[in-house]
């Protein structure tokens, strides 16, 4: 063979093992996405609860960033869940309990639409959790009902679902193996990413599991894990944490269920924690599973995991049970995101930068290659993930008119101040309109309300004009139907009372 012909051939080597590695750096990249339903920020050890197990949301702690300071713009299930899916406002979807379905103009930008356009395979598992109507509907039966088929795979259901696997229609298949609905879905998101790998096209999952939601029914192969375990109390635990709290905050349902659910005396305190956090636990478990199968199909290398939740829980913070209000037990929930394209230097990379749901949807079709759709209020994490320290908002705000009209505020935060506004007043019980201040940076447990210290007059100035600035935005932007039209007067801090009533 000639020397010349010897050179082409070494020549045609070298440029198709180096279009090899190219491809390979330049794949699409796979995205898992688990999200828990009411799991509390403070539920793993990367988030400084020496009590938990959580081996696999460990494991993907010690690859991704932790993110320190995530909250949910609505903090609580429906709302939530529309945020992340939309990447929008709750005052943009018009979607939450009490109010309405998402409108099918929001829904045509999701994430789920645009990346299924782009050529991804789709999945969904779990609780879908709202309606896509333009009539108003709320009905329970109707989640999921027209998004399914903007999915190529599905396990979903509409309502709470179930724990019992068998009472779930899509997913009862997984029934005699998997029991448990918790592990049933880590074992049908496997088969989803089996049949995307033989199908050879890049695949998003979105695994919204039911738990730690109630009822308390975790998997009983689990009920040795936390049997002998005492858990903390946070500092601002019980009642008297709660004292110097808006009267607002005590008239809904979070204040009974306090006592309700046990939160009171300490045996029925550790009783309630070992369960919540034994449902958290059988989530790690099937997480474990999938990241086991993504190994073996040696995909893991090309997959993008995030893992957070849909609003936090207060499991006797201040003297409150469940969650909604926008104090930290209620809002902040965990964020972790590993994109393994973006090496890690084994050190745990954690950020304090403020991030919302709504942003999840953008990082979504961020790491998709998709071009954010300028509708959406989210932005991409994937700056941060670079680098842990750059902020990618400056503010962002909490937004609660589910409930109980007493209930109802407006909240906005920066990267160290957090600002509430309760419009409710009545006058025979003494309840007037009132902000609250906390520095989170100093105060993570809120503890102290700073409104009426004049040392921080400059700071409440600050987060007024940020408050107001955010309702402008929902002034200008926000759906004129569901009824969040009247938030803009009655959020506004300038409007007497005798004129909202």
């Amino acid at each position: 063979m000639k020397k010349s012909t010897l050179r082409i051939g070494t020549l045609i080597l070298i440029i198709s093992a180096s279009a090899i590695v190219w491809a390979q750096k330049n794949k699409t990249p796979n995205i898992i996405f688990f999200f828990t339903d009411d799991q509390a920020y403070d539920t793993q050890k990367a988030y400084g609860n020496p009590n938990t197990k959580t081996p696999n949301m460990d494991k993907l702690v010690d690859k991704g960033t932790v993110f320190y300071r995530h909250y949910n713009t609505t903090a609580i299930c429906m709302a939530s869940r529309a945020n992340v899916m939309t990447g929008q406002y709750e005052y943009k979807t018009g979607c939450n309990f009490n109010r309405g379905a998402l409108g099918t103009k929001q829904w045509s930008t999701s994430y789920p639409i645009l990346l299924r356009q782009a050529g991804y395979r789709m999945g969904f598992g779990g609780k879908f959790g709202f309606a896509i109507s333009d009539d108003g509907s709320k009905t329970e039966n109707k989640e999921g009902e027209i998004a399914r088929h903007d999915f190529d795979f599905w396990v979903g259901g509409p309502g709470q679902t179930s724990y019992v696997t068998s009472q779930n229609k899509t997913l009862a298949k997984y029934a005699e193996k998997y029991p448990h609905s918790t592990r049933a879905y880590g074992a049908a998101t496997i088969d989803f990413i089996r049949e995307s790998t033989n199908k050879n096209k890049p695949f998003c999952m979105s695994v919204f599991f039911k738990a730690p939601h109630r009822p308390v029914k975790p998997d009983p192969i689990f009920d040795n894990i936390y049997k002998d375990t005492d858990f903390r109390k946070l500092p601002n635990y019980g009642r008297k944490a709660g004292e110097h709290l808006a009267p607002q905050s005590r008239m809904g349902r979070q204040y009974p269920r306090f006592f309700q659910w046990g939160y009171d005396k300490e045996e029925s305190y550790q009783n309630a924690l070992r369960k919540y956090n034994q449902l958290i636990y059988g989530v790690d478990y099937a997480i474990g599973m999938v990241l086991e199968e993504l190994k073996r199909l040696k995909i893991d290398n090309n997959t993008v995991i995030i893992l957070s939740s849909d609003n936090g829980y207060f499991n006797g913070s201040h003297g409150l049970g469940s969650k909604v209000l926008p104090y930290e037990e209620g809002s902040r929930v965990p964020l972790i995101i590993v994109d393994p394209r973006i090496k890690n230097d084994k050190k745990i990379k954690k950020t304090y930068a403020l991030s919302g749901n709504v942003d999840i949807g953008a990082t979504i079709l961020d790491v998709a290659g998709i071009k954010i759709p300028s509708v959406y209020d989210g932005k991409s994490l994937l700056p941060i993930i670079n680098k842990p320290n750059k902020q990618v908002r400056k503010s962002l705000p909490i937004i609660q008119v589910w409930g109980p009209k007493e209930t109802h505020c407006l909240t906005v935060m920066d990267e160290e101040y957090k600002y509430i506004y309760w419009y409710f007043q009545n006058e025979d019980e003494k309840i007037f309109a009132s902000e609250e201040l906390f520095n989170i940076k100093d105060d993570p447990y809120e503890m102290v309300n700073l409104v009426e210290q004049s040392d921080y007059n400059l700071q409440l100035t600050k987060m007024r004009i940020l408050y107001d600035e955010q309702l402008k935005h929902w002034k200008k932007e926000g759906v004129k139907r569901n009824g969040y039209e009247k938030y803009v007067v009655l959020f506004d801090r300038n409007i007497k009372w005798d004129q909202k009533k």
